[in-house]
C-alpha cells in the first residue's frame, strides 16, 4: 500500500515549513523556560513542532535573526534559527 504525504509548498530559503516536528540539534541555553525560570537551561535534544516562521511585524516585511518559533511540552515557546534545528518529521 502506498503513503502519499500531502505536499508543503515552502518559501524561498525556509528550511522548516509551519508544522514540522524538529530537534534542537546545537547547544542553545534559554532562560525562560518554566520548570528552570531564571537558570541556564540547555535546549539541545529537546523535540517541538515549528508553529511560525516569523516574516513580517506589524505587517512590514522583517528579516528576524531567529525566525523559527518552535512550541514544547507545557506550552513553552522558543525562537530559533535554522542551522540550530534539525528535522524529525514533516507534518
Amino acid at each position: 500500500m502506498a503513503v502519499i504525504q500531502e505536499a508543503h509548498v515552502m518559501q524561498v530559503g525556509e528550511t522548516f515549513p509551519v508544522g514540522s516536528r524538529v530537534r534542537v540539534a546545537k547547544s542553545v541555553i534559554v532562560y525562560h523556560h518554566p520548570e528552570h525560570r531564571n537558570q541556564p537551561f540547555d535546549m539541545k535534544g529537546q523535540e517541538g513542532e515549528v508553529i511560525e516562521i516569523v516574516r513580517e511585524w506589524q505587517g512590514k516585511p522583517i528579516s528576524a535573526n531567529l525566525p523559527y518559533l518552535v512550541k514544547f511540552e507545557n506550552k513553552f515557546r522558543a525562537h530559533f534559527q535554522a542551522s540550530e534545528l534539525e528535522l524529525v518529521s514533516l507534518s
